[in-house]
């Protein structure tokens, strides 16, 4: 023994008997604060009153936490082809029945190209499948995702129902995604709960669901959690809303920090970064390929 007595760690006890932990008592700690540790169910709801107040403030600093972190991409991530970070706008990609990943309008465009040139058949860019020549195909396709748990799949088939005017099968297809963590997912069901389609309205609901998609990187959620916000009054909060959607790339969040800053709510150091970092994210979705790709579908459009 040194003779220093050694330190006795509270966190190591439980908070509401004070029995330390031994081989056959393990102490859970607390899931919504972990800031302190119980032995048992019942010692857990015996201290809640004492540990109420302090549980729910620290609860609410560690979603801020996570809230408040800037994602590395958005939730759409990279073109699986060229490996570029994919556009904030859907029309610059397209989302493949047969295997569910969301392919640039570039890397669509050049193996079409090739095809063509090669006089071969049409086929998905990224996993080579035959292209459907039916919607029934293109349908059968998309089934086989959803019954292998594709979250992206399942998501889509939510917008099949919801066009359709089917709220409540829209409402199952994507909560069954969101619970696999699709961001897209968790925004469609902010909107059922925003305006009660399917479901019983609930703003409660709506606010979890937006953060959820905005911390996966859904910057549409994140624009819109920056408006509720902002109509609150909450502008500091509002403006790192905004800001975290304006450097994904996001032009509405720019837009409304601009107004903001004109009306005295964000400062010129945070805007003039927001303005940096939008345009590096903008950048960074760009290459000749992919101008050359999204123009040839213009056309086709027209």
């Amino acid at each position: 023994m040194s003779g220093v007595e050694e330190s006795f760690d509270i966190t190591m006890c439980c908070a509401s008997c004070g029995i330390g932990q031994v081989d056959d008592i393990k102490l859970k700690k607390c899931t919504a604060c972990y800031l302190v540790r119980y032995c048992s169910v019942k010692c857990q709801k015996e201290h809640r009153p004492q540990h109420k107040r302090e549980c729910k403030k620290r609860a609410a600093e560690l979603r801020d936490k996570l809230l408040f972190k800037q994602p590395e991409s958005s939730d759409l991530g990279d073109c699986p082809i060229c490996f570029l970070p994919l556009a904030v706008d859907n029309d610059t990609s397209t989302i493949m029945a047969c295997c569910s990943k969301k392919i640039c309008n570039g890397c669509a465009y050049a193996n079409r190209e090739h095809e063509l040139e090669g006089k071969l058949e049409e086929r998905c860019p990224f996993c080579r499948y035959p292209v459907p020549d039916t919607e029934d195909e293109a349908l059968k396709n998309h089934m086989k995702r959803v019954e292998a748990n594709d979250p992206v799949a399942m998501c889509q088939m939510g917008w099949k129902f919801f066009i359709d005017g089917d709220y409540k099968s829209s409402f199952l297809y994507w909560t069954k995604a969101a619970r696999l963590g699709n961001a897209e997912s968790h925004y469609q069901l902010s909107r059922l709960y925003r305006e009660g389609e399917g479901v019983e309205k609930d703003k409660k609901k709506e606010l979890h669901h937006l953060e959820e998609a905005a911390i996966c990187g859904h910057p549409n959620s994140r624009h819109n959690l920056g408006c509720i916000e902002g109509s609150r009054g909450e502008y500091a909060r509002a403006t790192k809303h905004l800001i975290i959607a304006a450097k994904l790339g996001f032009d509405p969040s720019l837009e409304l920090l601009k107004e903001n800053y004109v009306n005295g709510h964000v400062s010129k150091e945070d805007l003039a970064g927001a303005l940096r970092a939008h345009q590096a994210a903008v950048d960074a979705t760009k290459s000749v390929q992919r101008e050359v790709g999204q123009a040839a579908r213009s056309m086709a459009c027209r």
